[in-house]
């Protein structure tokens, strides 16, 4: 039997091989622990870049559906000699036989001139990313023809041919039954179809209203409403 050390002898110094081996477990915690961060750091970075580039891409599609349904409309007045409203209602189911509901309380009604008139095929177009609305499973037979959900659209009426080249005719993301636009659905824009058939995004301020030449675009003595204010039809949602 080999002769033991004494009790409060000093331990012997480590082998080089243990303290090569303990060298390069810390070399390893220390590279794990720096890739945890790093990939940490990384996923706070990246998720904001990943829900900016979802809601552009949200955006770019609504700016799309909008031009789509800024043709139709245009189509429309040219035939009709005015934009769908109150008035275009018996003319449209006289001269289409239509047995669509063309009701007058959500911009879904008036859009549903469109189909009745054969100026738009399907209801996808009136699809945008905005709360309450469901992409359009484009069934327009009777009852489903844009129902509820299927409409992400506030539509101005009152415009005519002879309108401000400049005033709005359709516009997302609205506030149903507000004055306001939500800034949330597309990273604070409002997609705004002109009367001229241009489509634009403008930022939505903290009000949740969209300045143009220093006042409320909202504001119904805005030069742009050329003293007649817009009858505001919002998404049935």
């Amino acid at each position: 039997m080999l002769p033991q050390p004494p009790p409060d002898a000093p331990a012997p110094p480590p082998s080089e091989a243990a303290l090569l081996s303990q060298k390069k477990w810390e070399w390893l915690w220390g590279v794990g622990i720096v890739s945890i961060i790093i990939f940490a750091l990384a996923g706070l970075t990246t998720q904001p870049m990943v829900i900016r580039s979802r809601k552009k891409s949200h955006q770019t599609e609504a700016v799309s559906n909008a031009r789509q349904i800024g043709l139709a409309l245009f189509e429309f007045e040219n035939e009709y000699d005015n934009y769908p409203d109150f008035t275009t209602i018996a003319k449209v189911r006289q001269k289409s036989g239509t047995a669509l509901s063309l009701d007058t309380k959500f911009s879904n009604d008036f859009f549903r001139q469109l189909l009745a008139a054969d100026f738009t095929q399907g209801e996808k177009m009136f699809y945008a990313k905005i709360p309450g609305a469901l992409k359009a499973d484009d069934n327009i037979d009777g009852a489903e023809a844009l129902k509820k959900s299927e409409c992400a659209f506030t539509y101005f009426m009152g415009a005519t041919a002879r309108s401000n080249p400049g005033r709005p005719l359709v516009v997302t993301p609205m506030i149903p039954g507000t004055d306001r636009f939500d800034p949330k659905p597309f990273d604070g824009k409002a997609i705004i179809l002109k009367l001229d058939n241009s489509v634009t995004s403008m930022n939505i301020d903290k009000a949740g209203h969209i300045i143009i030449d220093g006042r409320n675009l909202m504001d119904p003595k805005h030069p742009i409403w050329d003293g007649h204010p817009p009858i505001i039809a919002w998404p049935e949602l």
